[in-house]
């Protein structure tokens, strides 16, 4: 089952929050389960998730967040788009749903909304996943390249075989045929009357990666002190070397990898994905377990 659960954020917008399965069975009604939020990167939707929200309802609160701009949530015309009204929605989004403190599950801008908030908010977040998400500044011409990229997209597209296809084999992005790279985006498409088009402003989407493709989040990394796992497909946008400085920078940081698999980990390898991520989970119940202990007399 899904449930939406309508929230509200920075400066008054409606986000949209989605539950995809029932409370994990065995559990009272009263005993609520530990919280996960998952969060979606630029471009995405919650909707993604639900393969993972699946597996992680069977012990967890699974929630997952169409940020703003994204999805089902507002789409302000005039922002803000900034990464402080992405945090604060994050914050807010936790606290009315009584979640926290939760472990966030963060794909590229998703985890960069998440180690943000664990630095700003500790007692909100118990941990974290960074998916695919680079600490270095990426710079203008990153910007400028996917400004390009987006004057490329050929809107409206005719059918969504057409959004798959171009997305999957047609993109110039694209160094070889990638099904599951179609499928991510025919999700995040809308039939309008002239055919099928993006359910997010492009304008929209490059306001909120200018606010933080300039920059590097180095420091805001440091200051993350929950167990934190740096996650990357091999084939994905975060090399080894700077995820292995980024597990060394943060004080409880933990590194993976995926074979086979992109910048859409969830999406190219979904049983590597659990994998990796699954035995992390696992291992801070066992921890919250043994902290919960009594101590002998």
């Amino acid at each position: 089952m899904v449930r939406r659960i309508d929230v509200t954020g920075f400066d008054g917008v409606r986000l949209a929050a989605w539950e995809f399965a029932d409370p994990p069975k065995g559990r009272a009604e009263n005993d609520s389960a530990p919280g996960v939020l998952l969060l979606h990167g630029l471009m995405g939707r919650a909707s993604h998730w639900a393969p993972t929200a699946r597996w992680l309802a069977e012990r967890y609160r699974a929630v997952g967040l169409d940020q703003r701009g994204h999805g089902r949530s507002e789409k302000p015309a005039d922002g803000p788009f900034t990464r402080d009204a992405y945090v604060f929605d994050v914050e807010a989004a936790i606290e009315q749903l009584e979640l926290g403190p939760v472990t966030i599950v963060g794909h590229a801008m998703g985890a960069l909304t998440g180690w943000q908030l664990a630095a700003k908010r500790p007692d909100l977040v118990r941990a974290l996943v960074i998916c695919d998400m680079r600490a270095s500044s990426l710079g203008a011409a990153s910007q400028r390249e996917w400004s390009d990229w987006f004057d490329a997209w050929p809107l409206p597209f005719a059918t969504l075989a057409d959004v798959r296809k171009w997305f999957g084999e047609d993109d110039p992005w694209v160094e070889r045929p990638n099904p599951s790279r179609g499928e991510f985006y025919a999700e995040v498409m809308a039939e309008r009357e002239d055919g099928w088009r993006p359910v997010f402003s492009r304008r929209h989407m490059l306001r909120s990666r200018a606010t933080w493709v300039f920059d590097a989040h180095w420091d805001e990394l440091a200051q993350v002190r929950c167990p934190t796992l740096v996650l990357r497909g091999l084939d994905g946008e975060l090399g080894r070397a700077e995820a292995q400085e980024m597990v060394r920078v943060l004080p409880r940081g933990q590194y993976a990898e995926v074979a086979d698999a992109g910048h859409l980990v969830h999406y190219d390898q979904p049983e590597g994905w659990r994998a990796a991520v699954e035995p992390f989970l696992e291992q801070l119940a066992e921890d919250s377990r043994e902290d919960r202990e009594p101590v002998a007399p």
